[in-house]
């Protein structure tokens, strides 16, 4: 599976979240180049703060592998994770990390703040951003605006 179908993967499921009222945000995690698992933001639908695409997706891949260490896995995410988000990946050992559009306002990957890769922490990973940038951040455009 190639990056661009990752992501392609991803943005499906960011579709499907806003159909649902949810804002678009979609991931999938691969391992041994298959999707593992699909995601999409569920906050709403659940009543859960911490039901982001990333950790939903994250829950899945540790569920189906039966081990919460996701050694060997890429998660691919429409959105530039978030703090709670990125400190999960470390927490499950995510070998590599693929994000479309970069978050200004929240992102933990560079935008705000350096979560991932900080020189600190005993995990690093390899991140990579832009596949996809552009339909990602047209589907967020589109759901805020449509809100207002």
């Amino acid at each position: 599976m190639t990056d661009h179908e990752a992501i392609e993967a991803a943005l499906a499921e960011a579709r499907a979240a806003a159909e649902a009222g949810e804002v678009p945000i979609g991931a999938v995690l691969v391992h041994e180049g298959a999707i593992l698992a699909r995601a999409q933001n569920r906050i709403l639908r659940d009543n859960d703060p911490t039901a982001h695409a990333e950790i939903v997706a994250l829950r899945a891949a540790a569920q189906a592998l039966g081990n919460y260490r996701l050694v060997g896995c890429t998660l691919y995410s429409t959105l530039e994770p978030c703090a709670m988000c990125a400190g999960a990946m470390i927490h499950a050992r995510i070998d590599r990390l693929v994000f479309a559009a970069a978050d200004p306002k929240a992102g933990a990957a560079g935008s705000v703040l350096d979560v991932l890769n900080h020189p600190r922490l005993n995990h690093q990973m390899r991140i990579e951003q832009g596949i996809g940038s552009e339909e990602s951040a047209e589907l967020l455009r589109a759901f805020f605006r449509d809100r207002r």
